[in-house]
């Protein structure tokens, strides 16, 4: 299949090779020579911008951008993918971004008579290059069912939400209680630890109690409890403080528009962005328990 890429940093980039392992045509962009030449080296074709891969006789589109700001300049620019594509090409954005974001987008590539599904993703950097990722998708069942094959070649896991934005609601509700989960658990241990028991000990009750989480039992925030977690290698790798940091304002600001409380998904926000402006942001967000230990 003919399928153009926009985007390819540290997710689009893989993602973009394992389609060209799976034997598609690939016509990529990005504003980066060096992740072009990256993907041309693997057998891509090059495009100049977003307008060119539109016209480059597609089939699919998919898009993996920064912040809903660049999904709108790609998408509804003067010289963007609305602007320049064929009706009937389907659109799909992985990007994470706020859910009226996507939702708007798909209303005007529907009135442009291009299907539309927005299909976030799960599983960092790791599962981009593995192929392991799980895309949350919003979107009608028939356009589903069309990108689930071109999914699959990127991704194990491929779950349909509903309608358009609803890939982007289930991210970002999913992150917030990953963020508050996190913070939670690195209270928790932090306070069992200073209190004179074992972190491998604590984590162990926990996890066979009432407090068991994904953050405590995979992903424990202590040093040393879960061998090569980012807590075991320095909070290097993984999921960085700035992208849940991201994530928690996108879950605050579509919060904002449905009138919806999010009182610890706000707290969270601000304890990460407290933690990012000392210069944490690239670090792991289960660092958070740096916080708790008075570390630097």
């Amino acid at each position: 299949m003919h399928i153009g890429f926009l985007g390819l940093g540290n997710m689009g980039g893989p993602m973009a090779h394992n389609l060209l392992k799976a034997g598609h045509q690939l016509y990529v962009f990005d504003v980066s020579a060096t992740a072009v030449a990256g993907l041309t080296a693997a057998g891509a074709q090059e495009a100049t911008s977003a307008g060119a891969i539109a016209k480059a006789g597609v089939e699919v589109i998919i898009t993996m951008l920064p912040a809903a700001a660049h999904v709108r300049e790609v998408y509804l620019g003067d010289d963007g993918l609305l602007a320049n594509v064929q009706p009937g090409v389907l659109l799909i954005d992985s990007s994470t971004i706020d859910p009226m974001s996507a939702r708007e987008v798909a209303a005007a590539a529907a009135k442009n008579g291009n299907p539309m599904i927005d299909a976030p993703v799960s599983g960092g950097t790791v599962g981009a290059a593995a192929g392991t990722l799980t895309f949350i998708v919003g979107g009608s069942e028939a356009d589903f069912q069309k990108a689930q094959p071109i999914l699959a070649a990127m991704g194990k896991n491929i779950i349909h939400c509903g309608d358009c934005g609803n890939g982007q609601v289930a991210k970002v509700a999913n992150n917030m209680l990953l963020g508050i989960s996190m913070i939670g658990a690195a209270e928790a241990m932090s306070l069992g630890v200073a209190l004179g028991m074992d972190a491998k000990v604590l984590a162990g009750v926990i996890n066979s109690s009432s407090g068991r989480c994904w953050s405590s039992e995979i992903y424990n925030p202590f040093p040393g409890v879960v061998e090569n977690s980012p807590a075991s290698r320095g909070y290097s790798g993984g999921f960085g403080t700035d992208l849940m940091l991201k994530d928690l304002g996108l879950a605050s600001e579509a919060a904002k528009q449905v009138r919806q409380p999010v009182i610890l998904g706000a707290l969270a926000q601000q304890l990460y962005q407290a933690f990012s402006m000392q210069g944490n942001g690239m670090l792991d967000f289960s660092a958070i328990i740096k916080l708790y230990r008075q570390e630097n």
